[in-house]
């Protein structure tokens, strides 16, 4: 195992990671992608959040996260596309503004590997949900700084989150995939 941990760290030392984190929005990014058709993949992104995460580089197991989302800050790249998810077919934006989610655990499950487990609100359902979660560096920035980074993913249900509008296709099948696959690529800025 090795464990990239940039120019302040060894491998296998995960100790320079203890601290508290914000997100940075303008170099992090939390994705998705779902079946659309039953042919290709349809992807978007949120581009207002905000979060934070407290590491224990001794103790994986004591670190936390937290993030809010803007609901209405997704975006696919198609205009008529995010107008329908913003819709009460799906977010609902007026009622539901905002996605969060907030971790209940952790667990280090080897080299740079952690499941992420806590509790997802989307759509005002919240389920818990486990993200697998990869360490993939700290170092230094150009301003004095230090950064981390991590990329995670998970698979969710989005009718157990209450998002049921589908619609049928002649051929068979849907247009929506009920699994909706989360990525994440999650940049750090260490606080004072």
């Amino acid at each position: 195992m090795t464990t990239t941990t940039g120019t302040t760290g060894t491998a296998n030392d995960l100790s320079n990671i203890t601290g508290t984190w914000a997100i940075d929005p303008t170099h992090t990014t939390i994705g998705f992608h779902a079946r659309h058709a039953m042919v290709a993949k349809v992807r978007g992104s949120f581009g207002t959040f905000d979060g934070a995460f407290t590491l224990d580089g001794a103790n994986p197991a004591a670190s936390s996260a937290t993030v809010t989302i803007q609901a209405d800050s997704i975006d696919t790249r198609n205009a008529d596309r995010d107008a329908h998810i913003k819709s009460a077919d799906f977010l609902d934006v007026e009622n539901f503004p905002t996605l969060s989610f907030t971790s209940s655990s952790v667990t280090h499950s080897g080299d740079d590997a952690f499941v992420l487990t806590g509790d997802l609100t989307v759509h005002g359902v919240t389920k818990s949900v486990d993200i697998e979660v990869t360490f993939t560096g700290v170092g230094p920035d150009p301003w004095g700084g230090t950064r981390i980074g991590f990329e995670g993913h998970t698979t969710i249900s989005r009718k157990e989150f209450g998002l049921v509008w589908n619609a049928a296709l002649e051929t068979g099948g849907v247009l929506v995939s009920d699994h909706i696959k989360i990525e994440l690529e999650v940049e750090g800025v260490k606080q004072a």
